[in-house]
C-alpha cells in the first residue's frame, strides 16, 4: 500500500498553513462557506496561498455555492482542487476548470457505492460523518465499517480523526488520504502545531 496522504482543513492563518507544510501535510483546505467558524475571506486565502512553498495542494471547500461565487473565488485565489460539501449534484461540481472531490456524509443504511457512482467525474470522494443540518467539520467520527471495500474512486477519510485514532482509521478503511480539521485545533480555525505534527507522524507510521 502506498503512503496515505494527509490534508489539514480549515486553515485560517498563514502560520498554521506553514506549520502544516513543515509537518509534512500534502494539502491544506480553505473554507469558503460563511457560516463555518473556519471560513476565510478571499484576501485571507490569497495571503495563505502566497505564503505556501510549491508542491502543496490547495483545496477550496464550498457548500451549495453559486457558479458565480465559485468563479469569483477562483479568479482571485489559485486553488488546485475544489471540495463540494453541500447538496451539489455532479453537474454542479463540473465545469469550474478544476478537478473536484465530493464530500458524502455517511450514515447507516446508505448505499455508499451508489452515491460514489453518482459522481463519475470526481477525482475522489471524501467520506465524513452524517450530522443532521451540519455539512461538515463536526468533529464526529462515523462507523468505518460503513465504508465499502473497493469503491470506484479514491477515498479521503474525514470525520472525527485525531492523532490518537488516525492509525486505526487507516488500518480499517485503507483510504487514499485522510482529512483533519477539529482534531488538530486549539480552537475553531486555530491549529495546534504539535497536534498537526503528531497527526501526520501517525499517518506516516500507519
Amino acid at each position: 500500500m502506498s503512503a496515505v496522504r494527509s490534508k489539514i482543513c480549515g486553515i485560517t492563518r498563514i502560520e498554521d498553513a506553514l506549520a502544516a507544510v513543515a509537518a509534512g501535510a500534502d494539502a491544506i483546505g480553505l473554507v469558503f462557506y460563511a457560516k463555518s467558524p473556519r471560513a476565510v475571506s478571499v484576501s485571507q486565502a490569497q495571503a495563505i496561498v502566497r505564503a505556501l512553498p510549491p508542491f502543496v495542494t490547495t483545496v477550496g471547500l464550498f457548500v451549495n455555492a453559486s457558479r458565480c461565487e465559485i468563479g469569483e473565488t477562483l479568479d482571485a485565489v489559485p486553488l488546485d482542487l475544489l471540495q463540494f460539501h453541500g447538496d451539489e449534484d455532479c453537474a454542479a461540481c463540473e465545469g469550474h476548470g478544476r478537478p473536484y472531490m465530493k464530500a458524502l456524509r455517511v450514515k447507516a443504511g446508505d448505499d455508499v457505492t451508489a452515491q460514489v457512482c453518482a459522481f463519475p467525474s470526481a477525482q475522489a470522494v471524501l467520506l465524513d460523518a452524517y450530522v443532521p443540518g451540519i455539512p461538515g467539520g463536526t468533529g464526529e467520527a462515523f462507523d468505518w465499517d460503513l465504508v465499502p471495500q473497493n469503491l470506484p474512486k479514491p477515498v479521503v477519510l474525514a470525520g472525527g480523526l485525531t492523532p490518537q485514532n488516525v492509525a486505526a482509521a487507516i488500518a480499517h478503511v485503507r483510504p487514499y488520504a485522510v482529512d483533519v480539521s477539529g482534531g488538530v485545533e486549539l480552537a475553531k480555525g486555530i491549529k495546534d502545531a504539535s497536534k498537526v505534527q503528531a497527526f501526520i507522524q501517525a499517518v506516516r507510521h500507519a
